[in-house]
């Protein structure tokens, strides 16, 4: 089940994104950035009885009037290839989609997966500045090799 992020989410979020940080898979996010950006998050809920489990988490960052972004996509290794990374992706497309938003991109080191999701490759340099406000306090900056992909409403 997918929902929105909550306040008891947080510290599952924030194990599940340092798990893959610090696999140099994705920007670590610190617990403060996280109550910060907390409606940003989505989550998918793993329910066994009367335990609720946090398997996955993505985010949607609004940047500018007409782009946002899907960071900090994670699902828990044991839950992965059932489709939930993909269900979180459309989770934060159809948000977009209502705030009027035509343009969504990430950053990425799967891009196989957002492309099989309708996301197409673009140069980075095609990307406002306002986006790099984060890489900044990536380790791999400035020598990220992270594709920058890009999905666009149709119609």
């Amino acid at each position: 089940m997918i929902r929105n992020a909550r306040m008891e989410d947080v510290k599952a979020i924030y194990n599940l994104l340092q798990h893959f940080s610090n696999k140099g898979l994705l920007l670590a996010r610190s617990l403060s950035s996280l109550y910060d950006q907390l409606r940003d998050f989505h989550v998918f809920v793993e329910s066994r009885g009367a335990v609720d489990r946090i398997v996955g988490a993505g985010a949607l960052h609004m940047c500018w009037e007409d782009l946002a972004e899907i960071r900090s996509l994670a699902v828990d290794e044991n839950f992965q290839r059932q489709g939930i990374g993909s269900q979180l992706v459309s989770a934060c497309l159809a948000e977009a989609e209502t705030f009027g938003i035509q343009r969504v991109f990430t950053l990425t080191y799967q891009p196989g997966f957002f492309a099989s999701l309708g996301f197409t490759s673009i140069d980075k340099k095609e990307l406002p500045h306002k986006v790099w406000s984060d890489c900044i306090n990536c380790p791999k900056f400035p020598d990220c090799n992270e594709e920058a992909m890009i999905w666009q409403k149709q119609g």
